[in-house]
């Protein structure tokens, strides 16, 4: 069966706008109805339903990550779903992000450009993390980018040069610690990261 075998559907689907012609308004009201939706070049991205173990990486790093930040009062931790606007007409929803104390008034009913931006590669579409969120990210002036690979147990460790352009400054494995000039003194084991459930 497909949507045409369902006129109801269809005629829902007509009132919605066309592909590449998505506006933020139409953005925001979709999804504020829960979920991750990502806005990028008037299309809507919307998400796999994250997995068990994918939900388990972000609980476990970003847990940790607010705890540091809360104590150490560095600014605000988030998970997603949270739409965070880079331009116009560009919205991501991060796994997690971290948005410094000094850069609060980015802060409203949606994020502005945040100081630290954490993915998941998802299993969909790796790309979509490993290289084009990776320029976005870059282009949005986001200062360090985290991208975890639940697959190869790897975290890369993108931050911004001052050229504009992302750096990998550390790829950790399982056996190593993550640690990053933005949480001076924050140390996460990646073993712990990636141990079984």
């Amino acid at each position: 069966m497909t949507v045409q075998d369902f006129p109801i559907t269809r005629t829902v689907l007509d009132l919605l706008p066309a592909d590449g012609e998505w506006t933020e308004a139409e953005y925001y009201f979709f999804s504020e109805r829960g979920g991750i939706v990502e806005l990028s070049n008037g299309r809507l991205e919307i998400g796999p339903m994250p997995t068990e173990f994918h939900q388990l990486l972000i609980m476990r790093l970003s847990t940790a990550l607010y705890l540091f930040v809360l104590q150490s009062k560095l600014g605000h931790v988030r998970v997603a779903p949270l739409p965070v606007r880079l331009w116009p007409g560009k919205i991501r929803e991060p796994d997690i992000v971290f948005m410094s104390a000094e850069h609060t008034d980015r802060i409203g009913k949606y994020w502005g450009v945040p100081d630290l931006a954490v993915e998941i590669v998802s299993e969909d579409d790796p790309k979509r993390d490993r290289v084009t969120k990776v320029e976005e990210y870059a282009s949005a002036g986001i200062l360090e980018y985290w991208i975890i690979d639940p697959e190869t147990k790897t975290v890369d460790v993108p931050r911004l040069s001052d050229d504009g352009v992302y750096q990998t400054t550390a790829h950790l494995g399982e056996k190593d610690t993550l640690t990053s000039p933005t949480f001076p003194g924050f140390q996460y084991a990646l073993a712990d990261l990636f141990a079984p459930a």
